[in-house]
């Protein structure tokens, strides 16, 4: 008897000081994030996973240090993987990183892997003194009343954290954001459970086995086993991120608007207005097309984090099957390679080379064309060997936005350029033109390089998503053939150049961005396996579209062959 008030005692000790960690909690997740909503939202998810783990575990005090410890841990691990890995904390990297790559990070970060033991050894001592601490809770009720209130606790809890993660429930105005923000910007905690949804990932509904093999079975050829790669030629292939042609603006009426590297010349194969799937950022989908043949945004909402839920799946690529022909595949990139989980993608598409900007000796995001262009070609110098092709990835960035600047920032040529524009939407596209003219002149530099020579060589560069001008691109008028005006914001550029001969590609009125690597193979002569054959074949029976061909039937029967029968995603 003696003890029980000593019990008492300690009990409202222990549960004092479990409100407080979970204030300190609630202080250093919910309310760092930047906007009120998002705090709000955060907080509602602590509260009901609260709910749940007192309903679970009967115990006030644990309940308050396991909800707050695991929103605080969550914190921390998004904190460490900004700093270190350059990217947004998702819910794909829980399955991501643990199976593929968790402990080679750890060995590259040793810093996170000490924090991590730190956290292993203080996380369970811990929650084992809160537990000790603590005191059941609803013993005076019985046993199938207590069950019953603990398990309705528990789905009443869960039931509200449900809602609040609907798109359209009560936080409704938190996912109303683009994915270049949720990835991008300081609501840590929000964007990683907004994802949750947003991850979702579904392979294209296609036709039966029979339908689908009437329809392209024709194209179901191998890659010849007797090849002799000595013959190939090399392949560079450029992203230019927000890139476009700016010719087709009406405000764009001077000289500087009208660009070498958007006009064809003799060496060039094939040109043309390029379609892609993202506007204003979301550069990653556009390399995952150009790559693997595939848009995104066919699988879902979560295709448009390609690199972490996608990459893993896929099963050919145009780096996959070049490599089958005896190439050696590299990606030279202008940010560190863990930035957006891009090394592991790159591995998952088929590259067998990845220089960051760390190998690359140059300082990430701020690299011009010209830098990338000099490092892309040391880096070829190194790896070339007698008899073996190479294909290179180069990403540029240096369009990449703001493009907000102050006007004095500028070279004189380019300020005040553009005449008819609001202040801030010329003070954009000024800074635009005057980036992109050093763009041109660097490729100058790489077509010199790769086809003023006697070896083979094919060079691309395409653009990527047009850049939003602070949400002011949309506005400006230009002028697009009726067909184009509704994919108006999706549009851009590809250029192919090679210094061997060839018949001249085939033209369309618009190409998707997933047809790319169906062009640089023919572009190349090379021998295209089944998937490449079929995606050919699709391009050229859907005049340069693919889901937006007016063939709905057609598509879904290609979905049916190359998911079902060629499994070129799994």
């Amino acid at each position: 008897m003696p003890l029980i008030p000593f019990r008492a005692e300690r009990n409202r000790v222990t549960v004092a000081c479990a409100w407080a960690f979970f204030a300190v909690c609630v202080w250093f997740t919910a309310w760092q994030e930047p906007l009120l909503e998002q705090r709000s939202f955060v907080l509602a998810l602590m509260l009901c996973a609260f709910g749940v783990a007192l309903f679970v575990f009967a115990r006030l005090a644990f309940a308050l240090v396991f909800s707050g410890g695991l929103f605080l841990l969550l914190r921390a691990v998004t904190v460490l993987k900004e700093q270190y890995l350059e990217s947004p904390l998702m819910p794909a990297d829980f399955v991501y990183y643990v199976r593929s790559s968790l402990f080679e990070t750890l060995r590259r970060y040793p810093n996170i892997y000490s924090v991590g033991l730190c956290v292993g050894i203080a996380v369970p001592i811990v929650l084992w003194l809160a537990w000790y601490c603590d005191r059941q809770l609803f013993l005076h009720l019985r046993k199938m009343p207590r069950s019953l209130l603990r398990v309705g606790g528990i789905v009443l809890c869960a039931l509200l954290f449900w809602i609040c993660l609907l798109p359209t429930g009560p936080f409704e105005q938190v996912h109303a954001r683009g994915t270049w923000e949720k990835m991008s910007d300081d609501a840590d905690l929000t964007n990683f459970f907004v994802n949750l949804r947003d991850s979702s990932v579904h392979v294209p509904a296609g036709s039966d086995a029979a339908t689908a093999a009437r329809e392209w079975q024709a194209t179901a050829v191998d890659v010849p086993s007797n090849i002799d790669p000595s013959h190939y030629p090399d392949i560079v292939q450029v992203l230019e991120e927000s890139t476009f042609d700016p010719a087709p603006f009406t405000h764009c009426d001077v000289p500087e608007c009208r660009l070498d590297m958007f006009k064809p010349d003799a060496r060039t194969r094939g040109t043309g207005v390029l379609r892609v799937h993202t506007f204003g950022g979301g550069t990653w989908v556009s390399e995952f097309a150009a790559l693997t043949g595939m848009p995104q945004d066919i699988f879902g909402p979560g295709g448009m984090y390609a690199p972490y839920v996608l990459a893993p799946h896929v099963r050919d690529s145009l780096p996959l099957l070049l490599k089958k022909l005896g190439y050696l595949t590299v990606a030279v990139y202008p940010t560190h390679g863990e930035f957006l989980n891009g090394r592991d993608a790159y591995k998952a598409y088929g590259v067998d080379q990845f220089y960051g900007a760390g190998e690359l000796g140059l300082d990430d995001w701020d690299e011009t064309d010209a830098q990338m262009f000099q490092a892309a070609k040391r880096v070829y110098d190194k790896l070339k060997k007698p008899g073996q092709p190479v294909f290179m990835m180069v990403l540029t960035i240096n369009q990449h936005g703001p493009h907000d600047d102050p006007m004095s920032t500028l070279p004189k040529p380019f300020q005040n350029l553009l005449q008819g524009l609001p202040p801030a939407t010329a003070l954009n596209f000024d800074t635009y033109l005057q980036r992109v003219h050093d763009s041109d002149m660097a490729m100058k530099g790489l077509e010199h390089d790769f086809l003023d020579r006697e070896q083979p060589t094919v060079l691309v560069h395409f653009g990527d998503h047009q850049p939003s001008f602070d949400d002011l691109m949309r506005t400006l008028p230009r002028s697009l053939p009726p067909a184009l005006v509704p994919y108006r914001d999706y549009l851009t550029y590809y250029m192919i150049k090679s210094n061997l001969p060839g018949a001249p590609l085939p033209t369309y009125p618009m190409l998707d961005i997933a047809h790319l690597p169906g062009m640089v193979l023919n572009a190349a002569g090379l021998q295209p396996d089944a998937y490449f054959s079929a995606l050919g074949s699709l391009r050229q029976r859907c005049n340069g579209l693919y889901a937006d061909c007016a063939d709905k039937s057609l598509v879904k029967a290609y979905y049916g062959w190359v998911f079902n029968r060629l499994r070129v995603y799994q």
